[in-house]
């Protein structure tokens, strides 16, 4: 079976350096908030291009700590997207705000600006783009959008490490940038993690307020706070990771060429990389209409596949107070029911991209399709 990702291709390729690195760990006798971690902090905030990096314990939570530091909870809106995973909206929720959602772009799968001054009322304070997939979203257009009426941009890059819009790194353009470290992500570690970005300097005090319990001194919690620290375990893991980092996504977009390449012509979408950004094609996604068709075909033949995302947030039953329901954002549920991610990791053959590519193809003769 050709899998839709390997953690252990990568881990057996850096498994050495990853070993040393938690051994370092453990003989320090530092689990939580030390020295690893505030290296870690200094080294991704420099990679990103800001001044500050705030370690947290996941991506859903970086989200929820960034809203908090903003100021931003019960009473207010959060203009996001559907075409998510529900842990974008979920932070939202978590906040005490309240999600809208507006529809995407059905190339790019990402939020479509011009719909964010539809969707503005006295309540909204702040914009959620989601860079999906490893493709950036139109960050000009939303920060344009936001400035002209006051609203906070929290970015959620937890699909787009070390993607670039314009030439500069996604997660530096808003107030606050939000990573996920979970571990199939382009910079994984091994279990949970997240980090916040940002160049705002009382904002990086606030969100390390917020992530540790309210505390500037130890044991007094000057406001509310959660506990939500990034570990020294995983930290010294991802410092190892980073230094890899663009070379693992140099080949992502190998392997995305190869199958543009392989698959041009075919009868189904192909990822489209928006001429202002670097993809980092953290997933690579095709669309048909026939999906699950051929979902089932590369099961036949030993091909992995998986679906990001099959339920549209808005139409999950957790948001549906928050929503316009069915019909509400066409393009959103037009995607949902036909996308279909083919394998992509860093490690994944060549060969194997080209049987891929080739299982599809006969997909499409065996359905009349050329």
């Amino acid at each position: 079976m050709i899998p839709v990702f390997d953690l252990k291709a990568q881990y057996a390729a850096i498994g050495g350096e990853v070993q040393q690195a938690v051994q370092r760990v453990l003989e320090s006798g530092w689990y939580v908030l030390g020295r690893e971690v505030a290296a870690f902090e200094e080294e991704f905030a420099a990679y990103v291009g800001v001044r500050h990096g705030i370690g947290v314990a996941s991506g859903t939570e970086a989200l929820q700590v960034g809203l908090m530091a903003c100021g931003i909870g019960a009473g207010d809106e959060v203009i996001t997207v559907s075409h998510t995973a529900s842990a974008t909206a979920m932070a939202v929720l978590l906040a005490g705000a309240t999600p809208v959602f507006v529809d995407i772009d059905p190339a790019t799968y990402t939020m479509r600006p011009e719909l964010v001054e539809t969707a503005l009322t006295v309540r909204t304070k702040a914009v959620l783009p989601v860079h999906l997939y490893g493709q950036p979203a139109d960050m000009a257009a939303v920060m344009d959008v936001a400035r002209r009426h006051g609203l906070r941009v929290i970015e959620d890059c937890a699909q787009a490490h070390g993607a670039t819009y314009r030439g500069q790194r996604v997660g530096a353009f808003g107030d606050l940038g939000c990573f996920s470290f979970y571990p199939t992500k382009n910079l994984g570690a091994y279990g949970d993690g997240g980090i916040v970005v940002t160049n705002d300097d009382a904002l990086a005090e606030q969100v390390r307020l917020v992530r540790e319990y309210g505390w500037r001194r130890r044991y007094v919690s000057e406001q509310v706070g959660l506990n939500s620290r990034l570990d020294e375990v995983q930290a010294a893991v991802l410092r190892v990771k980073l230094r890899y980092l663009d070379d693992w996504n140099a080949a992502r977009r190998q392997r995305a060429a190869r199958y543009g390449e392989a698959l041009a012509g075919a009868p189904l979408g192909l990822p489209q990389a928006s001429r202002d950004a670097e993809h980092v094609y953290h997933l690579y996604v095709v669309r048909t209409p026939q999906r699950d068709a051929l979902q089932r075909h590369l099961a036949e033949h030993a091909v992995g596949s998986a679906v990001h995302y099959p339920v549209p947030v808005h139409l999950q039953d957790a948001f549906g107070a928050f929503s316009g329901g069915q019909g509400s954002l066409p393009e959103t549920e037009a995607a949902a029911n036909e996308i279909l991610d083919l394998p992509m990791y860093p490690e994944l053959p060549l060969e194997d991209v080209d049987r891929v590519a080739a299982v599809v193809r006969a997909f499409a003769v065996a359905q009349g399709v050329r």
